[in-house]
């Protein structure tokens, strides 16, 4: 990081407490109960972003002591104005609401409010009223903090919000980036400088999801962690609770089924719930009833008149690995998925329904059963649905375009692994995740980067144990950077694409040769977890050449004949890159963007959608038949996705 630029964060003395304050207690998704209230503060915040030559004019200023006076909507701020310098813009940017409190919330003293935040890219600054609260280090995962005290000194029943987000990216960040001065005066405005990214898609920054505003008693249902397994007939939920606030309390756990029937209970922090005859959760295709979700009620009781509830949906499900399979329940599950961006036109990476209903209904028509988060964790509303509706995912943190030689060091490592912590405390619960992902095709060249991730893997298989563990690395890297030390090896390529341009009758050798080469040294189930080309839509060639429809087609299938060898083998997967169109840096190999979608940026499809929709519901019904299990109805792709 420069000088300059790294004085917009450490400089601020004793304004900026440690980021991990953040990180104690618990990170329940916040739902509303009998014993606790949501405010959502969706809708328009007040926005400034801070244009001075150092960004920290906003704090020598003190702009969280007074209203900002633009108006900005929750979602990334880069394009949505017609302000090119804000489209591209590197430092702080400052959002602010006014909140209307409950009377309760600010006069019950037995009450206790928290602010949470479920994503600001990349650093967040965080005042109430004026006064610091808080701060997070890294976008895509929730922080907050409780603001019971400030809300609850006075007759007041409003509360002034104020976020400060900086967006530049440092050797140390996920994903890394650097800044770059350009000194030469005769080519350049003094003091300027560009955000310089090794990885391939739009740096969106602000606000990307929800800010809300909760209330717990102050003795709570801190955490809940939950595992499953299966005893012949009988599903065991495994549990431990943590609860804040007292030391004396009762807790009763009950499970139930979807007709809401208790089927079992329990009560203490910690125990083991038996369900015989027990409804598992399946992925999508798998079973006649995919997704199925028990309810895990958590009642805690105290001396006085003090409780708090707390209901969190359970899917009870195994995973394990073996040489050459990946299984769930123990049956082999096949990978047949994509790879997606949360990414959309106008809102960047901000978070909207209507996009994401779409998103998962062109899912269930393409007939995918997984996707993995690449290459960062999605909203914790995408991993809902993927619950309720079957879809597996490979859970994947920032860890992308690591690089540089800094960028191994320790410092960047143990903000790795506080990120681990973070996404495994996160989304623990979900039966929908079953593996982690620690990084995306980060360099080997250099020394330390052995040392890295085999801390990296050993730390987050030691966090969740029930779960595997990979590193998706690219055949333009050493193959032994990570292999050794994961459960499942995903393998990046682009056969005939970066390399070969045009040249499709080489794919298939190319391909066999990965494959063999990577199972025979490290004996490990295979997902082939990146595969594609760039197709802009309405282009039509014929013999294909490269950016035509035919040649996205053509290089899908000749992927496809080897998979279909190996898939009988030790391949256990396959995630097209990419699932749609979306928004990249400006560069000379890039025409408004990324256009290795099957689906346009605006979710239409191309003609390699439906290659891909053929060929995925043809490995359903081969699914079905092994399995016995699920309607030909719903393997023909005729099932209506409604909610």
């Amino acid at each position: 990081m420069s000088p300059k630029l790294s004085a917009c964060w450490v400089a601020l003395g004793p304004l900026l407490c440690s980021c991990a304050l953040a990180l104690q207690g618990g990170m329940l998704f916040p739902r509303e109960s009998p014993s606790r209230e949501l405010k959502a503060l969706d809708g328009l915040w007040r926005f400034r972003a801070d244009f001075s030559e150092n960004r920290r004019q906003g704090f020598e200023q003190q702009w969280y002591r007074q209203p900002l006076r633009e108006v900005r909507a929750p979602g990334a701020f880069n394009d949505i104005t017609q302000e090119a310098r804000l489209r591209n813009f590197v430092g702080w940017v400052w959002y602010e609401r006014e909140a209307i409190l409950p009377q309760r919330w600010t006069q019950d003293s037995e009450t206790r409010v928290m602010l949470r935040i479920n994503s600001a890219h990349y650093y967040a600054v965080v005042w109430v009223n004026g006064i610091h609260v808080v701060e997070h280090e890294g976008g895509h995962l929730p922080f907050e903090a409780d603001i019971s005290k400030l809300v609850q000194t006075g007759p007041l029943t409003t509360c002034r919000i104020t976020i400060a987000i900086n967006n530049t990216l440092t050797p140390h960040t996920l994903p890394p980036g650097s800044i770059i001065y350009k000194a030469d005066t005769s080519m350049y405005p003094k003091g300027y400088f560009v955000q310089d990214i090794s990885f391939d898609f739009f740096n969106y920054a602000g606000l990307h999801r929800s800010v809300v505003l909760y209330t717990t008693p102050t003795t709570y249902i801190d955490d809940i962690t939950v595992t499953t397994n299966v005893e012949q007939d009988i599903g065991l939920v495994n549990y431990w609770i943590s609860v804040q606030g007292n030391e004396h309390f009762e807790l009763e756990v009950r499970l139930l089924d979807e007709d809401g029937n208790v089927v079992a209970e329990e009560t203490g922090h910690q125990g083991q719930l038996r369900v015989p005859g027990a409804n598992l959760w399946w992925p999508y295709l798998m079973h006649e009833h995919p997704a199925y979700l028990y309810s895990l009620e958590v009642r805690m009781t105290t001396t006085g008149p003090m409780s708090d509830f707390y209901t969190l949906p359970v899917g009870i499900r195994t995973v394990a690995v073996t040489e050459s399979k990946f299984l769930i329940n123990g049956k082999p599950f096949y990978f047949h998925g994509v790879n997606k961006h949360e990414d959309s036109d106008i809102r960047g990476k901000g978070f909207d329904w209507p996009l994401l209903m779409k998103d998962f209904n062109l899912l269930y028509w393409l007939g995918a059963n997984s996707f993995r988060t690449s290459h960062y964790p999605y909203s914790e509303e995408v991993l809902q649905l993927c619950d309720r509706y079957g879809i597996v995912v490979i859970d994947e943190c920032p860890g992308v375009g690591i690089v540089l030689p800094q960028s191994f060091g320790n410092e960047s490592l143990q903000h790795h692994l506080a990120v681990m912590e973070e996404l495994v405390r996160r989304d623990k619960n979900h039966p929908a995740v079953v593996m982690w992902s620690v990084a995306n095709e980060p360099s080997s060249a250099l020394k330390p980067a052995g040392y890295y991730f085999k801390t990296l893997i050993s730390h987050t298989r030691a966090l969740d144990p029930t779960r595997p563990v990979t590193f998706v690395t690219n055949t333009r890297y050493d193959a032994d950077l990570g292999a050794p030390y994961v459960d499942v090896i995903c393998v990046n390529s682009y056969f005939s694409w970066y390399h070969d341009y045009g040249h499709l009758e080489v794919i298939q050798l190319q391909l066999k040769s990965q494959f063999e080469n990577w199972y025979k040294t490290h004996q490990k189930p295979i997902i082939q977890s990146e595969y594609g080309a760039e197709a802009i839509t309405g282009f039509h060639e014929d013999p294909p050449i490269m950016f035509s429809e035919e040649y996205q087609k053509a290089l899908l299938e000749n992927y496809h004949s080897v998979f279909d060898q190996k898939r009988k083998e030790y391949v256990v997967g396959e995630l097209i890159w990419n699932f749609a169109d979306f928004m990249t840096n400006q560069t000379p190999l890039r025409v408004i963007g990324n256009k290795k979608g099957i689906f346009t940026r605006q979710r239409h499809p191309k003609s390699a959608a439906f290659i891909l929709r053929e060929r995925y519901w043809r490995i359903a019904n081969e699914t079905r038949q092994h399995h016995h299990s699920v309607p030909r109805t719903q393997c023909l792709g005729s099932r209506p996705f409604t909610f």
